[in-house]
Protein backbone atom coordinates (compact mmCIF):
# COMPACT_ATOMS: atom_id res chain seq x y z
CA UNK A 1 0.00 0.00 0.00
CA UNK A 2 1.22 3.53 -0.74
CA UNK A 3 1.04 6.43 1.51
CA UNK A 4 0.33 9.83 0.12
CA UNK A 5 0.38 13.21 1.96
CA UNK A 6 -2.69 15.38 1.49
CA UNK A 7 -3.33 18.54 3.13
CA UNK A 8 -6.25 18.69 5.82
CA UNK A 9 -8.74 21.41 6.08
CA UNK A 10 -6.75 24.09 8.01
CA UNK A 11 -3.58 23.47 6.17
CA UNK A 12 -2.30 20.64 8.20
CA UNK A 13 0.01 17.88 6.77
CA UNK A 14 -1.44 14.31 7.13
CA UNK A 15 -0.79 10.94 5.85
CA UNK A 16 -3.55 8.49 4.19
CA UNK A 17 -3.07 4.91 2.87
CA UNK A 18 -3.96 4.75 -0.36
CA UNK A 19 -6.90 2.35 -0.98
CA UNK A 20 -10.65 3.07 -2.64
CA UNK A 21 -12.22 2.99 1.52
CA UNK A 22 -9.35 5.93 2.10
CA UNK A 23 -10.75 7.86 -0.63
CA UNK A 24 -14.10 7.18 -0.66
CA UNK A 25 -13.95 8.34 3.33
CA UNK A 26 -11.78 11.70 2.26
CA UNK A 27 -14.08 12.81 -0.24
CA UNK A 28 -16.72 12.43 2.18
CA UNK A 29 -14.85 14.64 4.86
CA UNK A 30 -13.94 17.26 2.44
CA UNK A 31 -17.13 17.56 1.06
CA UNK A 32 -18.51 18.07 5.11
CA UNK A 33 -15.60 20.16 5.36
CA UNK A 34 -16.72 22.43 2.05
CA UNK A 35 -20.39 22.30 3.60
CA UNK A 36 -19.89 23.58 7.41
CA UNK A 37 -17.68 26.31 5.54
CA UNK A 38 -19.97 27.31 3.33
CA UNK A 39 -22.85 27.61 6.23
CA UNK A 40 -20.27 29.31 8.55
CA UNK A 41 -19.84 32.21 5.63
CA UNK A 42 -23.70 32.37 5.25
CA UNK A 43 -24.65 32.49 9.04
CA UNK A 44 -21.45 35.05 10.02
CA UNK A 45 -19.85 36.57 7.01
CA UNK A 46 -16.98 34.31 6.94
CA UNK A 47 -16.22 31.72 8.47
CA UNK A 48 -15.28 31.03 11.51
CA UNK A 49 -11.65 30.11 11.04
CA UNK A 50 -10.78 32.78 9.44
CA UNK A 51 -12.25 34.78 11.59
CA UNK A 52 -10.62 33.78 14.98
CA UNK A 53 -7.30 33.34 13.12
CA UNK A 54 -7.11 36.91 12.31
CA UNK A 55 -8.69 37.99 16.15
CA UNK A 56 -5.60 35.45 17.13
CA UNK A 57 -2.95 37.13 15.02
CA UNK A 58 -4.13 40.96 16.51
CA UNK A 59 -3.98 40.30 19.93
CA UNK A 60 -1.08 37.81 20.22
CA UNK A 61 -3.21 35.20 21.65
CA UNK A 62 -3.48 31.35 21.76
CA UNK A 63 -6.77 29.57 20.77
CA UNK A 64 -7.07 28.16 24.69
CA UNK A 65 -6.31 32.06 25.91
CA UNK A 66 -8.86 33.10 22.98
CA UNK A 67 -11.54 30.81 24.46
CA UNK A 68 -11.60 31.57 27.84
CA UNK A 69 -12.46 35.39 26.73
CA UNK A 70 -15.20 33.97 24.70
CA UNK A 71 -16.63 32.29 27.57
CA UNK A 72 -16.52 28.92 25.33
CA UNK A 73 -14.30 25.61 25.78
CA UNK A 74 -10.96 24.99 24.01
CA UNK A 75 -12.23 22.07 22.20
CA UNK A 76 -15.59 23.87 21.24
CA UNK A 77 -13.51 26.83 19.58
CA UNK A 78 -11.14 24.46 17.86
CA UNK A 79 -14.60 22.70 16.50
CA UNK A 80 -15.64 25.70 15.15
CA UNK A 81 -12.31 26.73 13.81
CA UNK A 82 -11.97 23.54 11.88
CA UNK A 83 -15.58 23.44 10.79
CA UNK A 84 -16.32 20.48 12.61
CA UNK A 85 -19.00 22.34 13.99
CA UNK A 86 -21.03 25.05 12.40
CA UNK A 87 -22.69 27.28 15.14
CA UNK A 88 -21.80 28.61 17.83
CA UNK A 89 -24.79 27.98 20.15
CA UNK A 90 -24.75 30.48 22.93
CA UNK A 91 -25.94 33.82 21.44
CA UNK A 92 -23.64 35.26 25.16
CA UNK A 93 -20.61 33.85 23.23
CA UNK A 94 -21.68 34.94 19.48
CA UNK A 95 -22.23 38.64 21.25
CA UNK A 96 -18.72 38.44 22.75
CA UNK A 97 -16.94 37.34 19.27
CA UNK A 98 -18.71 40.26 17.70
CA UNK A 99 -17.81 42.70 20.63
CA UNK A 100 -14.09 41.60 20.04
CA UNK A 101 -14.78 41.85 16.48
CA UNK A 102 -15.64 45.29 16.56
CA UNK A 103 -13.06 46.45 18.85
CA UNK A 104 -10.35 44.96 17.30
CA UNK A 105 -11.19 45.98 13.82
CA UNK A 106 -11.53 49.87 14.95
CA UNK A 107 -7.96 49.38 15.97
CA UNK A 108 -5.54 52.29 14.88
CA UNK A 109 -2.85 50.40 13.07
CA UNK A 110 0.00 50.48 15.41
CA UNK A 111 -1.73 50.49 18.67
CA UNK A 112 -0.21 48.13 21.44
CA UNK A 113 -3.20 45.78 22.20
CA UNK A 114 -3.61 44.70 26.06
CA UNK A 115 -4.77 41.75 25.07
CA UNK A 116 -5.19 40.34 28.45
CA UNK A 117 -6.90 42.70 30.33
CA UNK A 118 -9.40 43.36 26.87
CA UNK A 119 -10.10 39.56 27.18
CA UNK A 120 -10.87 39.98 30.96
CA UNK A 121 -13.12 42.41 30.44
CA UNK A 122 -14.87 40.87 27.46
CA UNK A 123 -15.35 37.60 29.72
CA UNK A 124 -16.95 39.47 32.56
CA UNK A 125 -19.63 41.13 29.58
CA UNK A 126 -23.21 39.85 29.96
CA UNK A 127 -23.83 41.08 26.24
CA UNK A 128 -27.53 41.60 24.83
CA UNK A 129 -28.53 40.73 21.09
CA UNK A 130 -30.75 43.80 20.79
CA UNK A 131 -33.24 42.38 22.59
CA UNK A 132 -36.19 45.19 24.74
CA UNK A 133 -35.27 45.36 27.97
CA UNK A 134 -31.48 43.99 27.98
CA UNK A 135 -28.08 45.72 27.41
CA UNK A 136 -26.79 48.74 29.26
CA UNK A 137 -28.91 51.24 30.57
CA UNK A 138 -26.41 53.82 30.91
CA UNK A 139 -25.69 55.80 28.12
CA UNK A 140 -21.63 56.29 28.94
CA UNK A 141 -21.40 52.56 29.48
CA UNK A 142 -22.74 52.07 25.96
CA UNK A 143 -20.51 54.28 24.19
CA UNK A 144 -17.38 52.76 26.43
CA UNK A 145 -18.71 49.40 24.92
CA UNK A 146 -18.07 50.55 20.83
CA UNK A 147 -15.83 52.84 21.16
CA UNK A 148 -11.90 53.90 23.42
CA UNK A 149 -11.60 56.61 25.26
CA UNK A 150 -10.03 58.67 22.58
CA UNK A 151 -12.52 58.07 20.36
CA UNK A 152 -14.90 59.32 21.86
CA UNK A 153 -13.66 62.33 23.41
CA UNK A 154 -11.98 63.36 19.73
CA UNK A 155 -15.75 62.67 18.83
CA UNK A 156 -16.94 64.89 20.94
CA UNK A 157 -14.72 67.81 20.08
CA UNK A 158 -15.92 67.33 16.61
CA UNK A 159 -19.42 67.91 17.82
CA UNK A 160 -19.04 70.03 20.14
CA UNK A 161 -19.95 73.23 18.84
CA UNK A 162 -23.10 72.48 17.32
CA UNK A 163 -24.36 69.48 18.88
CA UNK A 164 -23.27 70.37 22.83
CA UNK A 165 -25.11 67.92 24.82
CA UNK A 166 -24.17 65.05 22.93
CA UNK A 167 -20.44 66.26 22.97
CA UNK A 168 -20.96 66.43 26.86
CA UNK A 169 -22.15 62.59 27.30
CA UNK A 170 -18.96 61.94 24.94
CA UNK A 171 -16.73 63.61 27.15
CA UNK A 172 -18.00 62.24 30.35
CA UNK A 173 -18.30 58.26 29.00
CA UNK A 174 -14.55 59.35 27.68
CA UNK A 175 -13.56 60.10 31.06
CA UNK A 176 -15.34 57.42 33.34
CA UNK A 177 -13.77 54.33 34.09
CA UNK A 178 -14.96 51.07 34.78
Amino acid sequence: MAVQERVEPGGRLGAEVGGPADTSAEAAARATFARNVARQRELYGEPLGDRIRRLQAALGVSQARLADGLGLSTAMLSQLVSARRVKIGDPGVLARLALLDRHVRRLPPGEPVRADELLAQLRQTRPHLGLPGGGPQDPSEALRAVAAPAQLAAAASVLGPRFPAIAELLRRAAAERR
